[in-house]
């Protein structure tokens, strides 16, 4: 009989060619519409149980094996990024401005391939496999927690995911216990100073000068108020003031993200923020609209389901190659499935130096080793077969 390793190896030239079309004609977060429809299409030829427009643009595809059992969540991602494609090749981005640029074409197609494998098969399962596949992870509020509001996780015992990563080499795979990615906030300050001329800064409050004084302020909440054993990272990402260089700006807005682990130190730099940014602006004389955004929370890994993925990984990656992944400040809205059920997000390695395969994600030449995908839908695949036959 042949193993579901050889079907997905024989199903990896249609998850390359699903790739390329999705790479092809990205939508961005929440406009995932048309991504979905060839989703939901795929899925019904394969004779899964479809819903659509499940907390937006999402799908569910529901497969019941031979008895009830246990049943299985694997979740991929759907939406792109709004960046221009600057790569050089057939599958490039169609539309301009959007591209994806963070693998989640590559999440898609992979759990399609697993989901057509399973589909036929489907009279050897003892249990059940729900198959995600979610809009709007790229902006919060996201895609998952509305999905989980209208019923994605309902019956499921456990879930999965992986994130195709290119900072880690093609053939290897990362996982560990406990957090994993940091839980995410964004914050919005508005400084409203006293506008004047360049030649008479004495008669102003010059909004840029306070602004700055700010960005050095705000970074010795991490050095003088986080335990430094703990993660804590905090990011003024944009800076925007004046539009004359003989004008004092009145008003200048910063905007930035904190990435912390732990909530507690993610309510105090929150609390922290707030009273650095009340006294800088006293100091100067200016004021400050302070807007302070939650987002998604800590990814926390369950420990047995860790277990699962190094029980399970080196017959796909082999012995060598399946490592603890270390702590990321990156942010995964999976973290709401993981507050509702069991389960782990894993790391596979998508990068190809060798290949010239080697651009950060949520960049304009960003791309993957296809061949990740074969690694990413045995590991899911495997994992979903060995939860379902535990006993």
């Amino acid at each position: 009989m042949q193993t579901i390793d050889q079907r997905l190896d024989e199903l990896f030239a249609d998850m390359v060619g699903w790739r390329r079309h999705l790479h092809r004609n990205p939508e961005l977060s929440f406009q995932e519409e048309k991504t979905a429809a060839f989703v939901a299409e795929r899925l019904r030829e394969w004779g899964l149980e479809v819903q659509e427009n499940v907390g937006g643009f999402g799908v569910v595809g529901r497969l019941e094996g031979r008895k009830s059992g246990r049943t299985v969540a694997l979740r991929a991602d759907m939406d792109a990024l709004p960046i221009s494609d600057e790569k050089t090749c057939d599958y490039r981005s169609q539309v301009d401005g959007v591209m994806h640029a963070c693998g989640h074409d590559a999440h898609t197609a992979a759990l399609l391939g697993v989901a057509k494998a399973f589909s036929e098969r489907k009279n050897e399962l003892d249990g059940n496999i729900v198959f995600l596949f979610q809009p709007a992870e790229e902006v919060a509020p996201g895609g998952a927690l509305p999905m989980i509001r209208e019923g994605a996780l309902e019956g499921v015992d456990v879930i999965y995911g992986v994130h195709l990563w290119t900072p880690f080499p093609v053939g290897e795979a990362y996982c560990a216990a406990g957090p994993i990615m940091a839980g995410v906030d964004d914050f919005t300050i508005e400084i409203v100073g006293k506008g004047g001329h360049g030649g008479l800064p004495h008669e102003t409050v010059d909004s840029i000068v306070v602004g700055s004084h700010l960005v050095i302020h705000l970074q010795s909440i991490v050095s003088r108020n986080v335990d430094p054993t703990e993660p804590c990272v905090i990011t003024v990402g944009t800076f925007q003031g004046g539009g004359s260089f003989n004008v004092i700006a009145e008003r200048t807005v910063l905007k930035g993200t904190v990435r912390t682990f732990n909530e507690q130190i993610r309510e105090r730099v929150r609390r922290r923020i707030e009273r650095v940014v009340a006294d800088t602006c006293a100091m100067f004389g200016a004021t400050a609209d302070l807007t302070f955004r939650r987002g998604y929370p800590t990814v926390v890994n369950d420990e047995r389901e860790v277990r699962r993925f190094f029980e399970v990984a080196p017959s796909v990656f082999g012995e060598g190659n399946v490592r603890r992944c270390p702590p990321m400040m990156a942010a995964e809205d999976f973290a709401y499935y993981l507050q509702k059920v069991p389960g782990c997000f894993i790391f596979v390695g998508a990068g190809n130096k060798e290949k010239q395969i080697d651009s950060p994600h949520h960049h304009p030449r960003f791309d993957i080793d296809e061949s990740a995908m074969r690694h990413s839908s045995k590991l899911l695949a495997k994992m979903a077969l060995d939860y379902i036959s535990a006993r």
